[in-house]
């Protein structure tokens, strides 16, 4: 997921006004340390642009 807002130029904080998700729970997402709902996949995904196989196939 990381990979993925990183290569768009998108900080963590464009990312928490994309997603409406809070920046420290994003941040833990990417980390792994937590997981993701399907709505919170399909919401960054949407924030990105990209599917959501985008996002499940770099799991």
């Amino acid at each position: 997921m990381r990979a993925l807002r990183t290569a768009r130029k998108v900080s963590l904080r464009e990312m928490q006004a994309r997603t409406g998700l809070d920046r420290g729970h994003l941040s833990r997402l990417e980390r792994g340390l937590v997981g993701a709902s399907d709505d919170t996949i399909r919401r960054y995904a949407e924030a990105l642009g990209v599917s959501t196989a985008a996002i499940t196939h770099d799991r």
